[in-house]
């Protein structure tokens, strides 16, 4: 029995995400599909435009087996951190045989080179990057910059295009997984697949294989007309939920939550702000030097953001704000080194429950299917992983609510969602 893990957000699931699932299976001959993905928060910091439940659901009818959810201090984190966390999971599983991902060079080789310079990095590479750093780079410009100068130093004739391959928001991502693989000494083996659709960011719906950011565009409209727009763009049953579902249950966008958000920058003061993971007591300053009364999130996000301060960046900081991630909750689970304390299972196939067994048994975690029941299997430290995670879902769980009116079940009256 071959295993393949798949690391996702899915938001929302379509058809690039269904030929990444078949065409790995294929390429690994893995029987099963057990995806790690990210709850209601999601890594370029904002809320899933669709719950985590649906995601999930979405992810069973469509080839995936087993869905578990990343804790939201990882979701929600730099892409090495998302990396470690989801890593961490597929490797606790203890049944996984293959990683499989995205990326826009699709050669696990060169993803492999840059990620063994990005591991074991060299002194003059540190001191050429952290001297972007000081000129007013972002971190992921300056790392480009200085793998290409250093390739150069090295006598690499390639070195434009390893600059270019570690740009691409994929191919950061893989180098991370593979990064991530070697610091937990995992031997799950990593794959990769070239992307055959549309560009990350393009906002351009109706593609066979449009982008996930194309299709929230028409997702987010209200009374959509355009929906038909994206119906070749995803799986039927995908675009029956998105017929039957708009301004029902979805969308979920960051402004929802912007009173919450605003609140607490208007109520904490630099300090108690540049506590939050991902923000630095500069951002905090830049917030307090703001009227972001009248600002739209966006707006917001726009005013505080800086040429070495990527609109990423600032984006997670003011989810961490809203989720209450604190650096030092977040740095209690690194310096530990476990990284991941529990398997949150969202989902299954009814055929493969077995699997579930398969994971207690060679598993190194507890799996966590009713979160009433979570005490008694987790130290102080998971139970404070674990009750960010519901803290992030209830506070989803209301904005829905407020907005739609939808009554839907806590994090404590849920169970495990079976296709």
């Amino acid at each position: 029995m071959k295993v393949l893990g798949i690391i996702t957000e899915y938001n929302p699931f379509h058809n690039g995400h269904k030929y990444h699932i078949d065409e790995a299976k294929k390429i690994t001959g893995a029987d099963y599909v057990i995806a790690v993905m990210s709850g209601d928060f999601v890594q370029r910091g904002c809320p899933a435009i669709i719950s985590k439940y649906d995601r999930n659901l979405m992810a069973l009818n469509n080839g995936v087996d087993l869905v578990f959810e990343l804790p939201v201090c990882y979701s929600t984190g730099s892409a090495q951190y998302f990396a470690l966390g989801a890593v961490s999971l597929l490797n606790s599983l203890g049944i996984v045989d293959y990683i499989c991902f995205g990326s826009e060079i699709g050669d696990i080789k060169d993803l492999e080179e840059a990620a063994g310079m990005f591991f074991n990095p060299t002194e003059s590479f540190q001191r050429t990057l952290y001297s972007y750093i000081r000129e007013g780079f972002s971190y992921p410009a300056a790392r480009a910059k200085a793998a290409e100068e250093s390739l150069s130093i090295d006598g690499e004739s390639n070195n434009t295009y390893i600059a270019k391959v570690i740009s691409e928001p994929n191919n950061i991502l893989g180098i991370e997984y593979i990064k991530a693989l070697k610091q937990i000494d995992s031997t799950i083996q990593p794959v990769t697949i070239k992307r055959h659709m549309a560009n990350y960011h393009d906002e351009k719906p109706g593609l066979l294989l449009s982008s996930a950011t194309a299709i929230r565009s028409v997702l987010e409209k209200k009374h959509n007309s355009n929906l038909p727009s994206i119906k070749s763009s995803v799986p039927k049953n995908v675009y029956d939920y998105f017929t039957d579902n708009n301004y029902i249950t979805y969308p979920i966008t960051i402004e929802d939550f912007s009173a919450i958000i605003k609140y607490k920058l208007l109520s904490e003061s630099s300090r108690e702000l540049s506590s939050y993971l991902d923000l630095s007591s500069d951002i905090a300053d830049r917030i307090k030097n703001i009227n972001i009364q009248d600002l739209s999130m966006d707006e917001l996000s726009q005013s505080i953001k800086t040429k070495n301060i990527t609109l990423t960046r600032v984006n997670r900081a003011l989810i961490h704000v809203l989720l209450n991630i604190r650096k030092e909750a977040f740095q209690e689970y690194i310096d530990d080194g476990d990284f991941i304390y529990y398997l949150r299972l969202l989902g299954m196939k009814k055929e493969a429950s077995h699997l579930i067994r398969k994971i207690k048994n060679h598993g190194k975690l507890p799996v966590i299917t009713k979160v009433s029941r979570a005490y008694k299997q987790l130290d102080s430290l998971g139970m404070k992983m674990l009750n960010q995670d519901i803290l992030a879902t209830h506070l989803y769980n209301q904005v829905t609510h407020d907005k739609f009116k939808k009554t839907i079940p806590n994090e404590y009256k849920r169970g495990i969602i079976t296709a």
